[in-house]
């Protein structure tokens, strides 16, 4: 790509700029700016991260250091990143429900629905189509979670929100329920970047109620012990001492967003692609832990649930079983799959046989009655403190 090719003056620029803010609104974004980002802090910032290992086995996040801290050399003639949100927040059954009933398998509300790397994807490359066409020529390239790209950060200097404790972007508007993506391209719009003031003050909700306590302080996340880490990321069995703490979380964990006063302003996303799929919000442990591999290829199809794999799955819902209330079928089933699973699934079925059979209440349990609503979150705090 290369910019010098493109005939437009200074007021072309900035219609075609408010142009392309209109558009994306029109495609489902709920925000939008441009930018040429400056990286060079939070780079530095990554690199001592990676050095304390809090990155766990997601080894890539070490790799391309020098286009992290300079992503426009990713697309060689690119000279502006376009950084968009999508708001996703699901009309789902109530989380804090879902949690509270042991038996029931709490699924991250960003993948209830289909898979949010195609529906952004998708409508990144609608959004590049139009500027092609009202340009006539046009050079870039999407990005949805899918390159070396520091896409918060260039979010964050973009002006889209603030990096909150738990080290999610926080816009005052929507709380933290949305997707980032960023659209390269070679045109050389006037730049739309505001930072946005962090607005959390002395709050630290989200780090206390961390089940697994993963964060080693505000803005220090050591992912090997965080939930949606253990339960999607990790391919190796789940540290034993955290196995209880993750009570009946088998897919990602939302608690930190969950008790953020912030997302009191989050509301429903409009996209179809977003809500839940085959009851997912709303379904039994057992009725998941029932399905073969053919049903769970079946049923997360176009999911990112699929990133788990199944023995992934299995290996989260045994534990989460283990935390469960238990019975007579429970403790059947689990002994049903034990004599023809994998040595990782029957390691954790193990244990959540060794737990029902102690009768013991999970000490995650209490975890799990943290968060009752928006207005009881000094409350939930002071119930898990003591």
């Amino acid at each position: 790509m290369n910019t010098s090719h493109h005939p437009f003056n200074p007021i072309q620029l900035r219609e075609l700029a408010t142009q392309i803010n209109t558009w994306a609104i029109e495609l489902g974004f709920a925000q939008s700016s441009i930018i040429v980002p400056e990286l060079s802090k939070e780079h530095q910032q990554m690199q001592q991260w990676l050095s304390k290992n809090y990155h766990g086995q997601m080894a890539y996040l070490a790799n391309n250091a020098a286009l992290r801290k300079n992503p426009l050399e990713i697309v060689p003639g690119s000279c502006r990143i376009i950084s968009l949100r999508m708001d996703y927040n699901p009309p789902a059954k109530n989380a804090i429900d879902v949690l509270i009933d042991k038996d029931k398998a709490y699924i991250a509300r960003y993948t209830l629905g289909r898979d949010y790397h195609k529906t952004v994807k998708k409508r990144l490359t609608q959004l590049a189509k139009r500027i092609e066409q009202q340009t006539q020529q046009l050079g870039y390239r999407a990005f949805v979670d899918s390159a070396p790209i520091m896409e918060r950060a260039i979010a964050e200097q973009a002006g889209l929100g603030w990096t909150g404790k738990h080290t999610l972007l926080i816009n005052r508007k929507a709380g933290s329920y949305f997707f980032l993506a960023e659209l390269f391209i070679d045109i050389p719009l006037p730049t739309s970047e505001k930072l946005v003031m962090n607005n959390c003050g002395r709050c630290t909700a989200c780090l206390d109620i961390c089940p697994t306590q993963a964060f080693v302080g505000a803005n220090i996340l050591d992912a090997r012990r965080c939930i949606s880490y253990l339960t999607i990321e990790s391919k190796e069995a789940i540290p034993v001492e955290l196995r209880s703490k993750i009570g009946n979380r088998i897919f990602g964990c939302d608690d930190c967003q969950l008790i953020c006063p912030w997302n009191k302003f989050s509301k429903h996303s409009p996209e179809d692609d977003f809500k839940p799929r085959h009851q997912l919000d709303d379904i039994s442990l057992l009725d998941l832990f029932n399905w073969d591999e053919q049903s769970f290829l079946k049923n997360t199809a176009g999911s990112a649930i699929r990133r788990t794999g199944y023995q992934g799955w299995q290996r989260n819902l045994a534990v989460a079983l283990g935390n469960s209330h238990g019975g007579a079928e429970i403790i059947s089933a689990l002994k049903e799959k034990r004599l023809h699973s994998e040595p990782l699934v029957t390691e954790h079925i193990d244990w959540a046989l060794a737990q029902l059979s102690q009768r013991k209440t999970p000490s995650g349990s209490t975890q799990q009655l943290l968060i009752t609503n928006a207005a009881d979150r000094d409350q939930a705090l002071i119930i898990k403190r003591g």
